[in-house]
């Protein structure tokens, strides 16, 4: 039976000024860019991975008042497969091949936080 590893654990938090808050994390924290774009912007410093995504903080915002977290996996299927079988998922969440190289879904916990499981395609 496959199953799924998690390999890491992503913050996702919210930024009002990508390029500026890329900046700042790199000026003041000694992080590198990894990519960025008006959107979503990812940095490190050694293993330590942060993601910042530009939120206009209203209350059309999918996650205003909520944190993000991607958590990344080797099988995203399997996991998808099980949380289906839950009836914590719909069948219509997981996303094969995206643009951005994933097979992945999300969902969002009590507190509207979201919850991410992302597997990166080779």
């Amino acid at each position: 039976m496959e199953k799924t590893s998690i390999l890491g654990v992503v913050p996702v938090i919210p930024s009002a000024d990508i390029k500026r808050d890329v900046s700042w994390y790199v000026n003041n924290l000694g992080f590198t860019e990894n990519f960025s774009d008006d959107m979503y912007a990812g940095i490190s410093r050694d293993e330590i991975y942060i993601h910042l995504q530009w939120h206009a903080g209203t209350i059309e915002d999918p996650v205003n008042g909520g944190s993000v977290v991607k958590i990344f996996v080797d099988k995203v299927a399997p996991l998808f497969n099980e949380l289906l079988e839950r009836g914590t998922v719909d069948k219509s969440k997981l996303l094969k091949n995206t643009p951005w190289n994933t097979n992945e879904f999300g969902i969002y916990d009590l507190n509207k936080n979201a919850v991410f499981f992302v597997e990166v395609l080779s």
